[in-house]
């Protein structure tokens, strides 16, 4: 056996392996789609079932369809087995491993898609390709944006349903509550929605012969079935996404146990898993006697059962088609509504619901002696209206024969509010990040359908604030890398080193490289209005102007000018990225700076790059309740878990002295040097005061090193990154502002809602960051910064103050200006 490779091999082995597999991709994907190839997929590659297998056998039969040729995507050994003895001859019928070379070439050049599920970050639907997901169930526990942390969890499905053409639901409930309202498919997606019953719920009609030949698969597995009733047990999966399931496997073992024995020797109970925890299962040696083979299908054994016991699983509307018992056995109620939650009461179910699995077998039990539950007929009526034997047929005419006409096919519902998108940057603890979450939250959801496209953070900081976007948000994250080839990526590369990035539709293999990425994270979606918001990435100031909108914005948070030329250790950083943005300021059509002056400033030192007119100001906006929170929290809230305390926090409980405080990027604009030395001149005078700067940066040593040499290490303190600073602005006496250049600092809004006088340098656009007469305004010098802070110390600079309803709607009107040009 040989020895694993050290942790670096490992990486450099994974990266080249990824390299020749996205080498691999982009090869296929500049093959020609093979439009009478079908590929199909189910609860990814775990087995061929569900309605993507329903759709394939129909299209197989069918002689209308025999030029098609079909392959299936199967990771799982038992079901590669079964598929190959049942159509290893067939010369229409292949099957790959999900995952591997064979496979990425059938997903780059099938001509159709099928996937109860989702296909891999990787995969961009290309022109030419027709992609159905059918999904796998009515919904009854929350999905999407309505489960916990839904918007994370839910990044790749979401891609695929807005990728896909069609969207198959299997009643008018399903596609309202779950594509349109909790994926928040509604105005944006462009697909069409297939209400016609679902596909593999034909197959649960078996024959004679069918019901024989499973019932011998299931002894031939090691399930003593015999000539008794199948009761199915059928539980869902826990978790919160495929990738990370828990499922408690001794629990389900006790419970198939209890419910034998409640049911007696007449019936045998059979455990059906989820395809995503079968193989978890399938370990325990106690289930070896009851555990459904993955290989089967669900609806096939549906068909075979005598009645279903299950707990939240969609699996229980399927059976509503057969007219036979169910029951629901929900030991965890509780927990599962706190946790997950349902879309419908669990007392209110079309079958005996309870937590005792005893006491649900016994009810079972009555019910396979004769007789139905009040609510099944209301329940199946509502749910499983179209299941009438033909769903396969009608579904495969209307993506595959293309005909529409005469079926319930429609488009998502449209309410009229204007859809904006927001690409909102990489969501640090900064300025920026404040300014989007606070606009966000004062967007009226009742005019603005908004969607916010991100990253998929890492960060622990980046989540904590990601998770700070209000509820009614749409998001969408950037899974995955960009695909294209070697050739063509360097070739884009080659134009931005040269600083001559190519426009949207400058030439045609870069109008495709930016549209297939465009189409692999937005899918279908469109707005009305698109902006980069962060304004400071040449990838996302490209891929913005490629979403699909009448109107494109960037925003501008400071002096862009001096921003591209700022030096950190004698190197200018952002150089080479912001001539790249800028070269693309012309191709937006508002350019939005935080304040007018600053709107001046960038219209005058940006003239080579855009015409005045697209210059546009929307102010920041504070976030007031948070503010308010914040201010009545304890100092030791600022505090990391098992933090020490530092010196300077108790120093300010204690109240003993007096403090100024600076909040902001430790980065040369911000010239807290300035800030450091004029302190200490003034602490010379005035030994009982203290300084706090808050904020991480490249400058943190140089600035404790200055500290140091200043000979105020025992007053002047960093306080490093702080999530929540309003308690320590509460608490000092003073904000203080030393900047060269800024736009409108975030910090200047939440120190005036503060009440905290106000001393800062005259920077090009502090004049109208707050009303008239909020900041004490000084030179951009050491003196004059210490006289200012002097000036507060004798009484000489007084609260600022902020009308904030007043204001707020002041920038509202802004912000209207532009989100609503037509």
């Amino acid at each position: 056996m040989p020895l694993p490779l050290p942790a670096p091999a490992r990486k450099i082995a994974q990266r080249a392996r990824l390299a020749v597999t996205t080498e691999h991709a982009a090869f296929w994907r500049s093959r020609p789609v093979q439009v009478d190839q079908v590929l199909y997929e189910s609860f990814a590659g775990n087995g061929v079932g569900c309605n993507p297998e329903a759709i394939f056998r129909h299209l197989l039969d069918h002689p209308d369809y025999s030029h098609l040729k079909h392959v299936c995507a199967i990771s799982d050994p038992a079901s590669i087995a079964r598929f190959e003895a049942e159509f290893a001859r067939h010369p229409r019928v292949s099957h790959v491993r999900r995952g591997s070379r064979a496979y990425v070439a059938a997903l780059a050049t099938s001509g159709y898609l099928v996937n109860n599920a989702t296909f891999p970050p990787s995969f961009g639907k290309r022109p030419g390709q027709t992609y159905l997901n059918t999904w796998h169930g009515t919904p009854l526990k929350h999905m999407g944006f309505d489960m916990p942390d839904g918007a994370f969890q839910s990044a790749n499905t979401l891609r695929n349903l807005l990728s896909a053409d069609y969207l198959l639901a299997a009643n008018p409930f399903m596609a309202e509550t779950m594509y349109e309202d909790a994926y928040r498919l509604r105005n944006v997606y462009q697909g069409r929605i297939i209400e016609e019953g679902y596909p593999r719920i034909d197959r649960q009609q078996l024959t004679d012969d069918q019901l024989r030949t499973v019932r011998h698969e299931l002894e031939g597995a090691g399930l003593r079935v015999g000539e008794r009733r199948i009761v199915l047990f059928a539980p869902t999966w826990r978790g919160s996404s495929f990738s990370d399931p828990d499922q408690d496997v001794d629990a389900l073992a006790a419970q198939v146990e209890r419910l034998q024995e409640a049911l007696g020797d007449d019936v045998v109970v059979l455990l059906k898993t989820h395809q995503i925890v079968h193989a978890q299962a399938a370990r325990r040696p106690g289930l070896a006697g009851v555990l459904v083979p993955n290989a089967i299908p669900a609806n096939v054994m549906l068909g075979a059962a005598d009645a279903l016991v299950t707990d939240y699983s969609s699996i229980f509307f399927d059976y509503l088609a057969t007219g036979r018992p169910i029951a629901f056995l929900t030991p965890d109620a509780d927990e599962y509504d706190r946790t997950r939650g349902t879309y419908l009461p669990l007392d209110e179910l079309p079958g005996p619901v309870g937590s005792d699995p005893a006491a649900v077998g016994a009810a079972l039990s009555e019910l396979l002696g004769g007789g139905q539950h009040p609510r099944y007929r209301e329940w199946a009526d509502r749910f499983v209206p179209f299941d009438d034997g033909g769903a396969a047929a009608r579904v495969v005419d209307i993506v595959f024969g293309r005909h529409e006409a005469g079926y319930r096919v429609r488009p998502v519902r449209r309410d009229g509010r204007r859809r904006l998108m927001l690409y909102l940057g990489g969501m640090r603890p900064n300025g920026i990040t404040s300014s989007v979450l606070n606009l966000l939250g004062a967007l009226d959801p009742q005019r603005y359908d908004v969607t916010a496209v991100m990253p998929y953070f890492r960060s622990p900081v980046a989540r904590v604030n990601q998770q700070r976007v209000p509820a009614h948000v749409r998001q969408i994250f950037r899974i995955g890398g960009m695909n294209g080839s070697k050739f063509v990526q360097l070739r884009r590369r080659r134009n931005d080193w040269r600083g001559t990035p190519l426009g949207p539709r400058a030439a045609e293999w870069h109008l495709r490289l930016w549209e297939d990425e465009r189409v692999r994270v937005l899918g279908s979606a469109r707005f009305d209005w698109a902006a980069d918001f962060s304004g400071y990435s040449p990838f996302w100031a490209n891929l913005v102007l490629h979403a699909p909108a009448t109107t494109h914005a960037i925003w501008l948070h400071n002096e862009m000018a001096s921003d591209r030329n700022r030096t950190v250790d004698g190197r200018a950083r952002m150089r080479r990225s912001l001539g790249l943005v800028f070269a693309l300021y012309r191709h937006y059509d508002q350019l939005v700076s935080v304040s007018p002056s600053l709107t001046a400033v960038n219209r005058d030192e940006l003239a080579g790059y855009a015409p005045s007119v697209r210059f546009r100001t929307v102010r920041n906006l504070p976030d007031v309740e948070r503010a308010a929170a914040g201010i009545r929290l304890p100092l030791s809230s600022v505090l990391e878990a098992d933090e020490p305390r530092p010196r300077w926090l108790s120093e300010l409980e204690a109240g003993d002295t007096r403090w100024f405080i600076s909040v902001g990027r430790l980065s040369p604009e911000k010239n807290h040097a300035r800030l450091v030395r004029a302190f200490a001149a003034v602490h010379r005078d005035h030994p009982d005061t203290r300084l706090l700067i808050v904020g991480g940066g490249p400058l943190a040593d140089a600035l404790q090193d200055l500290i140091a040499a200043e000979r105020v290490q025992d007053a002047a303190f960093l306080a490093g990154v702080r999530g929540n600073p309003y308690p320590l602005l509460a608490a000092a006496d003073c904000f203080v502002l030393s900047s060269d250049y800024e736009g409108q600092p975030m910090v200047l809004l939440e120190a005036a809602l503060s009440g905290l006088p106000i001393v800062s340098t005259g920077f090009a656009s502090v004049g109208d960051a707050l009303p008239p007469g909020s900041i004490h305004v000084v030179a951009r010098d050491d003196a004059a910064l210490a006289a200012g802070m002097t000036a507060f110390l004798e009484g000489g600079v007084p609260p600022s103050r902020l009308d904030v309803e007043e204001y707020t709607a002041a920038v509202m009107d802004e912000f209207a200006r532009i989100a609503d040009a037509r």
